[in-house]
């Protein structure tokens, strides 16, 4: 039975707080909030810099629960100490409370486990609003220990004391035990539980050294801090690597609203995520305004509420139709206030309407959308007679409200400008992609452009070009025919360009004609749309057509001008256009829709959030570092963006999304990128120079998920640096892989898996590789027009866009990916050897029997066959892996890569490094292809024995092979096939004292057949 665990955070000091008691100093306390329990510490009177070692105390529900959970930790400042001091010394009395002096939220997801070592961490206080002042660190120590560890809450505490005291007041002068005291809050009563409160009281004191061993973290006034470390993960997990857990984890996430009410309905179209509950504001526009005149300018919404403040854009018509989305968790007002303002006028509101949030009402995702109304609005004084009218919603909901996409959000307050248009959630669909297929078959009467003697004397070198858009091909020089003048050339070859719908491009085909280095003269040309051309989608070609040539508008002798050229022009179909790797291709139907096959089965994902990114960007105003991230998802056609969460490095997103599996044997890749586009300098100019950082991705393969099941992991975001791998943070997916049909879904698995073109007509493979990189530009060039756009960084990130270029890294990791292929081939060899020492006599003798057994029954050798087959999977499916696989480190040879390896492989094309550096590598590449020139040749020279069997090369062992078949011919037509197999198997199986030492006479013969090495220079 595992064991309870409790959750300590151990409170050491905070440094440089805030004054808030009105004479230039502070009574601070700290209170602790897990899991709805709150704890707090003893009041430090007239101190900014207060030390307190207290150690508070957290049962743990569930402990796979912790990813999804943090712990809330507060200062405030103790008022009522302030009002005793204050009457005691004859002043006027102070209203007793608390003031806010900052606050930290600290994810538990990398809180260490119970006997691992943990040190203080320095958290930098974070506001609670946009208006707060607040500054000022704070240091906890945060660990895990047994339930059972009543008397040892740390492993370097030598004791903990415990005192009892009867109810609570929430005063700690009333507290009987000396010393410094954690006074802990009970939550609120769920279960029964004790009335009485329990005050830890540790063996701590402020006079001397800390003892048990527990020193804390040094605070230097006014030094720099740097940004707060966080927690280290040790690993407990295979799959570590430098101490950083590299594995995959099973989470335990309260999907569906499951936390709120076992009842609850409502999020039933969002089961994979967690519920989050908005405050919606929907402003829609304002009429009759009036403010001592008649308003004619540009007028402005403004929602507020607590310390958030949302605005819309000025419109002269005083129409907005603006939604403003508020988390519930960050909630801090009984009222909702909206006002009507001037533009240039922000200081004064024309009118204003308030809303009770206790009375706002709740909506469930089925009901449509709430209908705006028109309230009448107040001015300053309250008259609602003369201001005019507003039409405004307000209600509850969840992020599956329609409007949640389109919101403006609270944890975006900071964002302005255009940097509001690229936080928000997208859904993108990749423009459809078409092979275009250009077949220049000949041209006729050509006519030169310079007529001159020392031209007419050579022969032309006539070539044909095509270009779409950006891309350009261009066939080989004619060749000379006899039959044929130089005017009248023939090429016949396809031209392969990638075209989008809609299609916006031409295709123009030139005949030109190089004169010179560098000088082409232009024959003649024609343009035709790509709109224009015909389609097809099977193998059959379609009529190929006389064009005719012109030189331009500006070309002398244009209307006498009569060549023309033979061209094949057509659409195809039926092929599937590769914008990514084969080996983890999302979508493998072909382009023409009227040879897809009907779905198998529907995708959902469901993008929890992430845990411990790592900070990508330096913001101003605060001294760590900050990540605003978003995830990419992309299946097929269709590519999904969430909203990018603003200043957060474990963000939540929560969003769900769907899509329809056309074949199992598929990969949906999710990417998690950090938005360079929220910074006021960049949104504000518009620029959109920046490009977002990855921070990592994760494949999942449909084939590996079991129907119907819903996973829960934890995926690590691994990124290779120059300087090695590194974890970027961790990514919560909750994936379910539903089948539609059985029958489809088994029927996908014995289907080709590239439509039926790709084996008709079969592309080169240089072919391919080229059509996929402009099919990669093509998609970029297209979702880069969004809005937002995506840019071209995460498009070439989403689908590994430079996979094809050297990397000696790689290339390890592929060749013993064959080597590891191939030692279940090799462990059998070694078996057969150590059967044919006999070190073993009676495996040998059981082998021999078998092989007897077969040679006189054949018919049972393919049955036994399959059947031990069948035996090993049932065996092995106890052992079958429970979580979808995920990038391996040492299959990818990313732990043992030099540094100088992963240099090489991040270096541009063409290089960018110095002369030196690349004739290092040159010969450090030549040593390796050189081994690679050997393994091949001995290959070559293996096949060349072979074909020097019976080519007569050496003629008396061609003589001497030519006798032996025709006795073994006789022989095995004497004698039966059993008694041929079984004695050359029992002559393999003999003994070693029964058998000579030397090679036999079949391979000495072999070896001595002439090869063609000797004919090499």
């Amino acid at each position: 039975m595992a064991k309870g665990e409790n959750l300590v955070v151990e409170v050491v000091g905070a440094h440089n707080l805030m004054p808030k008691d009105g004479q230039g100093s502070s009574s601070p306390y700290v209170e602790v909030e897990f899991e709805h329990q709150k704890r707090r510490t003893r009041s430090k009177p007239k101190d900014l810099n207060p030390v307190w070692n207290e150690r508070l105390m957290f049962p743990v529900s569930d402990p796979d629960d912790l990813p999804y959970r943090s712990i809330d930790v507060a200062i405030y400042n103790d008022r009522s100490l302030a009002a005793s001091s204050t009457v005691a010394g004859g002043g006027a009395a102070v209203s007793s409370g608390r003031k806010f002096l900052g606050k930290v939220r600290i994810p538990a997801s990398g809180v260490p486990a119970p006997g691992e070592e943990s040190v203080p961490q320095l958290f930098t206080l974070e506001k609670r609003g946009l208006f707060s002042h607040i500054r000022g660190e704070i240091s906890l120590k945060i660990y895990r220990v047994y339930a059972d560890m009543e008397s040892h809450v740390d492993p370097t505490t030598e004791r903990s004391l415990v005192t009892k005291v009867k109810g609570h007041n929430g005063h700690e002068k009333k507290l009987a035990a000396k010393g410094d005291g954690a006074l802990m809050v009970p939550p609120q009563p769920v279960k029964k539980r004790q009335p009485e409160t329990q005050i830890i009281i540790p063996p701590v004191q402020h006079t001397g050294p800390v003892s048990g061993g527990m020193k804390p973290v040094v605070l230097v006034p006014g030094g720099t801090l740097g940004p707060p470390d966080f927690y280290h993960v040790p690993g407990m997990y295979p799959g570590t690597m430098n101490g950083q857990d590299f594995s995959i984890k099973e989470t335990h996430p309260r999907l569906g609203g499951a936390a709120t009410e076992p009842g609850d309905k409502t999020s039933a179209t969002y089961d994979l995520v967690e519920q989050m509950q908005y405050l919606y504001v929907r402003v829609v526009r304002a009429r009759d305004l009036y403010s001592g005149g008649t308003i004619g300018g540009e007028t402005h919404a403004e929602v507020k509420l607590g310390n958030y403040r949302g605005v819309t854009r000025p419109h002269s018509s005083h129409y907005w139709d603006q939604v403003f989305a508020f988390s519930r968790d960050s909630i801090q007002s009984s009222v909702v206030e909206i006002f009507v303002k001037e533009r240039d006028r922000s200081d004064d509101f024309i009118g204003r309407i308030m809303f009770d949030l206790s009375e706002v009402p709740r909506r469930v995702p089925p009901d449509s959308t709430l209908a705006p109304q028109w309230y009448r609005l107040e001015d300053k004084k309250g008259d609602k007679s003369r201001t005019g009218e507003l039409m405004v919603s307000v209600w509850f909901g969840t992020q599956a409200d329609e409007a949640f996409a389109e919101a403006w959000h609270s944890k975006a307050a900071g964002v302005h400008g255009d940097g509001l248009g690229s936080i928000k959630s997208k859904v993108y669909v990749a423009p459809k992609l078409w092979y275009l297929r250009v077949t220049i078959l000949e041209a006729q009467d050509l006519m030169p452009v310079d007529k001159n003697t020392a031209m007419m004397n050579r022969y032309p070198e006539i070539f044909a070009k095509a270009q779409v858009g950006n891309q350009l091909l261009r066939t080989r020089v004619a060749p000379v025919i006899a039959n044929r003048g130089p005017s009248n050339p023939v090429w016949k070859e396809d031209l392969l360009f990638v075209v989008a719908e809609p299609f916006d491009d031409v295709v123009m085909v030139s005949i030109e004609d190089r004169v010179g280095p560098g000088r082409d003269d232009l024959l003649g040309r024609f343009v035709v749309p790509v709109s224009a051309i015909e389609r097809r989608w099977n193998d059959k070609q379609v009529q190929s057509r006389w064009f005719p040539l012109d030189r331009g508008q500006n070309a002398p002798g244009v209307t006498r001008f009569g060549s023309r050229v033979h061209l094949r022009l057509s659409l195809d179909g039926g092929y599937h256009v590769l914008d990514e790797s084969t080996m983890y291709s999302s979508d493998l139907r072909a382009t023409a829709k009227q040879l897809w096959a009907p779905h198998v089965g529907v995708l959902e994902l469901g993008i929890l959030g992430a845990s411990g990114l790592m900070p990508m960007k330096v913001r101003d105003g605060k001294g760590g570092g900050a990540t605003d991230a978003y995830c990419v998802a992309k299946y097929g056609q269709k590519w999904i963006r969430t909203r990018s969460v603003v200043d957060s490095l474990n963000p939540r997103w929560n969003e769900q999304y769907t899509w329809e599996v056309y074949d199992p044997c598929t990969v949906i890749t999710i990417g998690v990128f950090d938005n360079c586009h929220v910074e006021k300098n960049q949104a504000t100019n518009g620029s959109g120079s920046g490009r977002d950082s990855r921070v990592g991705k994760v494949r999942i393969r449909l084939s590996t998920l079991e129907s119907d099941r819903v996973y829960t992991h934890s995926y690590p975001l691994l990124m290779l640096h120059p300087s090695g791998v590194k974890k970027m943070g961790e990514l919560h997916l909750a994936v379910r892989f539903s089948c539609a049909n059985l029958g489809n879904m088994l029927h996908a698995y014995v289907r080709p898996l590239l439509p039926k073109m790709h084996y008709v007509d079969p592309l080169l493979v240089r072919q391919v590789e080229h059509l996929r990189y402009q099919a990669t530009n093509v998609v970029a060039a297209r979702l880069g027009r969004a809005e937002p756009p995506l840019g071209r960084e995460v498009v070439e990130f989403m689908l590994d866009h430079g996979s094809h270029l050297w990397s000696m890294r790689r290339s390890k990791a592929n060749f013993f990916r064959l080597v590891n292929t191939l030692s279940a081939t090799i462990d059998l060899g070694r078996r057969f050897e150590v059967v044919r020492s006999w070190n073993r006599p009676v495996l040998s003798v059981m082998v021999v029997l078998v092989f007897l057994v077969f040679v006189l029954v054949p018919e049972i050798i393919l049955p036994t066959l399959f059947l031990i087959m069948g035996l090993v999977g049932m065996l092995n499916y106890r052992a079958r892996p429970r979580q979808p696989p995920h990038m391996d480190m040492r299959l990818s040879h990313a732990d043992v890569a030099y540094p100088d390896e992963l240099d090489e492989e991040f270096d541009t094309f063409p290089t960018a490094r110095s002369a030196e550096l690349v004739r290092m590598r040159y010969d450090r590449l030549r040593s390796v292809a050189g081994r690679v020139q050997t393994v091949v040749g001995d290959v070559a020279t293996q096949a060349e024995r072979f074909e020097a069997l019976l080519s007569w090369r050496d003629p008396r062992a061609t003589l001497l092979f030519l006798g032996f078949c025709v006795l073994a011919a006789v022989a095995i037509y004497c004698v039966p096939m059993k008694l041929v197999i079984g004695l050359s198997g029992l002559y393999l199986l003999l003994p070693p004292r029964f058998r000579s030492r030397m090679p036999s006479p079949v391979m000495n013969f072999f070896r001595r057949l002439p090869t063609k090495a000797d004919s090499l220079l």
